[in-house]
């Protein structure tokens, strides 16, 4: 029995079995292309790598499968599950020949042959311990595609997944850092899609507490409040143009001399777009309050403006030259050196 065999014959119906494809919200990706192969000299791309079966439940990866032939022992896929793993940063990983199955915990080290898959339920608690509400809602929204013409790469998703799970978790600054070409805007994009469709905002974190101590919530459901700034008009106009699968009513792009024209700055919508230049303009007695005065004091309490002076142009300067080897190489060959494109990206 060859490899297709034992996939068709033995590993499907057993994930079946254990809930997978089965369970609402659980999802078999087969032979799923996590790269598309590093290019090399004169062009040429090295071996894809692709995994035999990815699991996803509410919409995010959990594990990798990798199959053998039932004739070929069970570590031979071993390796080759790790190095998947490890590549889309995902806690657990199987290997199987159709007759065992092998399970690698890659964040505790423990490997062991085990009788079955982990049900959908099962690796969702293995991989997150604690229940969140949030984290659940995000999860139930799934990237927006533009009608399957547009595909994340895998760290695109791993970063985007990484701060959403950092916002369920009530984290006050979150700071990516990618190199020019790696789709910042697009990470971006996807981050807002997510917060837009679940309502989520300030108002959502825990912010108060009751006569036992006990924290309670004051949710106000609304829309979110997001500000994309750019250095360059140029940049500030591409996202707004990239943010086309939003209501036309929810974005906003502030230009100055809109502001002149009708003499004050535009506050309906929940996306902002501008650009650093005049997002500080005005301020003087023949012009409009600087644009950040304009909005509610409270929006920006979360990201004070000398936030940016904390992050001059330099920052990147400052990271060590192996911070970038976490993405593939040839991505920077692909885009070479050109004038750093600084964005950054508010909520409320």
């Amino acid at each position: 029995m060859n490899e297709a065999e034992t996939r068709a014959e033995l590993i499907d119906p057993k994930l079946k079995e254990c809930g997978w494809g089965v369970a609402e919200g659980s999802k078999i990706l087969r032979e799923y292309k996590i790269t598309a192969g590093r290019i090399q000299t004169g062009g040429v791309r090295s071996k894809i790598l692709t995994a035999d079966y990815v699991l996803v439940y509410k919409g995010i990866k959990l594990a990798v499968v990798e199959a053998k032939s039932v004739g070929t022992i069970v570590g031979e896929g071993v390796a080759q599950a790790k190095q998947y793993a490890e590549k889309l940063r995902l806690e657990t990983t199987y290997s199987t020949n159709g007759k065992e199955i092998y399970q690698i915990c890659m964040k505790t080290g423990k490997e062991e042959l085990v009788a079955d898959f982990l049900t959908p339920d099962e690796l969702w608690n293995k991989t997150y311990s604690d229940q969140n509400e949030w984290r659940d809602k995000f999860a139930s929204i799934p990237f927006e595609d533009k009608s399957g013409t547009w595909q994340l790469r895998y760290y695109q998703e791993i970063a985007i997944n990484n701060t959403m799970e950092a916002i369920a978790q009530n984290k006050q600054r979150i700071l990516l850092t990618l190199a020019t070409g790696t789709g910042k805007t697009a990470i971006a994009f996807q981050i807002a899609w997510k917060l837009f469709q679940t309502r989520w905002n300030l108002s959502s974190r825990t912010s108060d507490t009751d006569k036992n101590g006990k924290k309670v919530r004051e949710y106000v459901e609304r829309r979110p409040r997001i500000l994309f700034l750019a250095d360059r008009n140029i940049l500030a106009n591409q996202a707004f143009n990239a943010f086309s699968a939003f209501p036309d009513d929810a974005l906003v792009r502030i230009k100055p001399n809109e502001i002149r024209k009708n003499g004050r700055v535009p506050t309906n919508g929940s996306i902002f777009f501008t650009i650093f230049q005049t997002f500080m303009s005005g301020g003087s007695a023949s012009s409009p309050p600087q644009i950040y005065q304009a909005h509610p004091p409270q929006i920006y309490q979360a990201h004070p403006p000398q936030i940016y002076q904390a992050h001059p142009p330099q920052i990147y300067q400052a990271h060590p030259p192996q911070i970038y080897q976490a993405h593939p190489p040839q991505i920077y060959q692909a885009h070479p050196p050109s004038r750093k494109k600084n964005k950054y990206f508010l909520m409320k």
